[in-house]
């Protein structure tokens, strides 16, 4: 076990710097300038002060040297400083974390436990009323875009039927601590966290039902059945600890599918947390902060990946780890 989990970490620290090498090469390929970018928010500033600024932020060196100079400091836990906020980018990231996390945490196993519920009692009947039901929701689910989901849901809570804030993490001079701040922040989660979970509620539900209605066809079922086990039994103790699996590994994949879909949900509902602050970073061509966010989520990726892999060992014993 030892050395398997020794190895999936080399590997791991393989892909995060052909990760950080690409990210750094596609941003930097891409149209814009941070020191126009920057002139243009402060009405102009003269020609020294540009060259000034390009030798600050290390924009007058050749791409290999930057690239180089960029490597060497993240090896050293170093994420280089914002050019916009004028403050460490591990700082940035830090305070945004626990924003985006609440959110992504939420949202995926919400739909993961909802889905894989509805999709074990839609198995039970597959003509059914309810199995049909599924059917639409993962249609609709695969059609609506996430934005257009938040938009529709702003609209209707915020005119038709105001019952749920539609902006910000906090009510502007709410509490702040204590209960009722939690609160506070849980009536404003659950809009977005809806419209993130619709999706993958959707793809959840429609592949639990298959994978557990394929295990119900197979012989342990039949032979559980024989032995006068109660059908509750023979559906969630065997039927769905099988049929669950790939719905975890479709969990573990589309994780870095969900950071995306936070970046437009915290741009929709004004959300503080990373996506929103990634939106900011590349309208201001603000390449540190930038990449430090896509070398996190890419950290956030592969630990996922692993936490995947531990999961299937559990789930399931006969999966070994050589």
């Amino acid at each position: 076990m030892t050395r398997y989990l020794l190895r999936r970490l080399a590997y791991a620290l393989v892909l995060l710097l052909a990760v950080v090498t690409l990210n750094f090469l596609l941003i930097h390929i891409s149209p814009g300038d941070p020191v126009e970018t920057i002139a243009g928010s402060m009405g102009g500033i003269s020609e020294e002060l540009r060259a000034q600024l390009r030798a600050q932020y290390g924009l007058d060196k050749p791409f290999a040297v930057q690239l180089g100079l960029y490597l060497s400091q993240v090896l050293r836990g170093d994420l280089g400083y914002s050019y916009f906020f004028n403050v460490p980018v591990a700082q940035l990231i830090w305070e945004r974390v626990p924003a985006t996390l609440l959110l992504v945490v939420t949202s995926v196993l919400g739909a993961f436990v909802a889905g894989t519920l509805l999709g074990t009692l839609a198995a039970r009947k597959p003509n059914g009323p309810l199995s049909q039901g599924i059917t639409l929701l993962s249609v609709v689910g695969y059609s609506a875009p996430v934005f257009w989901t938040g938009i529709i849901l702003i609209l209707l809570f915020a005119s038709v039927l105001p019952v749920f804030p539609v902006s910000d993490m906090r009510s502007a001079g709410g509490p702040q601590d204590g209960w009722a701040g939690v609160l506070d922040v849980l009536h404003h989660l659950v809009l977005p966290a809806f419209t993130l979970a619709f999706v993958y509620l959707a793809q959840y539900s429609r592949l639990a039902r298959a994978s557990v209605m394929e295990a119900l066809s197979a012989d342990y079922i039949r032979t559980a059945r024989a032995k006068g086990l109660p059908e509750r039994s023979v559906l969630y103790k065997h039927a769905l600890r099988n049929g669950v699996l790939p719905v975890v590994t479709m969990l573990g994949l589309q994780f870095g599918n969900v950071l995306a879909g936070a970046i437009l949900v915290e741009t929709v509902f004004n959300w503080p947390g990373l996506g929103r602050l990634a939106f900011d970073s590349v309208l201001r061509r603000d390449y540190p902060t930038l990449l430090g966010i896509l070398l996190f989520a890419s950290l956030l990726v592969v630990v996922m990946n692993q936490l995947t892999d531990l999961a299937y060992r559990l789930i399931d014993p006969r999966i070994k780890t050589t």
